[in-house]
C-alpha cells in the first residue's frame, strides 16, 4: 500500500504565535511534527511515501530523506489552496491501489496505524475507510455518524453530537478520483466538503475508530500534544 502524506499547509495560526519553522517541522517534544506520522508508517511496514509540501517552506525533504533512509519518498513541491487540492496534485501518484492518506498535523501512538489499516483491510469493497476519534479538542472538528454496519451516514453539522470525529488520517480506493472534475466543478474549498461530496454520491465510506490523536493547528496545542507524547501516548 502506497502513503500520501499532505505537508503543505502554511500554519498561520503557528506563524502568527512567532513558531517560523514550517508547520511539518514545528517541533512537539522534540521531535518535528512529519516524524510522528513517518514512525507510524515505517512501524505499520509501509515503504512508498508521495509527500506533498508548499512552494513557500524548506528544509522538509532534506529532513524526511535523512532522518527516514528505510521509506522510498517521491515529492511534489506546490503551493495549493486545500488540502482537497493537494490531495488531488498527488492523485498520479497513488492511481494504482488502495493508498493511506495522512496529514502532519495529527499525533497518535505508533501503533494506533497499524491496528486501523487491519481493520481498513477488513472493509475490502470499500471506497474509503476514515479513522475516528473520541477526543476532542479542535475548534472546528468534522463529526461523524456511523450506522450499525460501520458505515459512515452523516459528516459534519448533521452529526455533531456523535461523539466522533474524524482523526485526520484515511484508506481511499483510487475510485475516488473519478469525483475530482465534479469537485472542482462545484468550487470544494476544503478536504470536508470532499469527503461530503463522496458520502452523497453514494460511495461507500466507513469509519473505524482509533485511539487519542491529537491535532495540532494552534500554539497552544502544542503543550497538549508534548503532554500526550510524555506520557507515553495515554490518556
Amino acid at each position: 500500500m502506497k502513503v500520501g502524506i499532505i505537508a503543505a499547509g502554511h500554519g498561520e495560526r503557528l506563524r502568527a504565535a512567532g513558531i517560523s519553522e514550517p508547520k511539518p517541522l514545528v517541533r512537539v517534544a522534540g521531535r518535528p511534527l512529519i516524524d510522528y506520522t513517518l514512525h507510524a508508517v515505517a512501524a505499520a511496514g509501509l515503504r512508498e511515501v508521495a509527500c506533498i509540501v508548499n512552494e513557500l517552506s524548506s528544509g522538509i525533504e532534506e529532513h524526511c530523506r535523512a532522518a527516514w533512509p528505510q521509506l522510498e519518498f517521491s515529492f511534489i513541491r506546490r503551493t495549493t489552496p486545500s488540502s482537497m487540492e493537494s490531495l488531488f496534485t498527488l492523485s498520479p501518484l497513488l492511481r494504482d491501489d488502495r493508498f493511506l492518506l495522512l496529514t502532519t498535523d495529527s499525533i497518535f501512538a505508533p501503533t494506533v496505524l497499524s491496528g486501523f489499516l487491519t481493520a481498513a483491510n477488513r472493509r475490502a469493497n470499500a471506497h474509503g475507510v476514515l479513522a475516528l476519534a473520541d477526543f476532542i479538542d479542535d475548534e472546528k472538528p468534522l463529526w461523524a455518524r456511523v450506522g450499525d454496519d460501520g458505515r459512515i451516514t452523516d459528516l459534519g453539522t448533521g452529526a455533531k453530537g456523535s461523539g466522533l470525529i474524524t482523526a485526520g488520517f484515511y484508506v481511499f480506493d483510487p475510485r475516488i478520483f473519478d469525483e475530482i472534475e465534479a469537485a472542482r466543478q462545484a468550487r470544494f474549498a476544503a478536504l470536508r466538503q470532499f469527503l461530503g461530496h463522496l458520502l452523497e454520491r453514494g460511495y461507500e465510506i466507513y469509519g473505524e475508530t482509533v485511539g487519542k490523536t491529537v491535532d495540532v493547528d494552534r500554539p497552544e496545542d502544542i503543550a497538549v500534544a508534548e503532554a500526550f507524547v510524555r506520557g507515553d501516548f495515554r490518556t
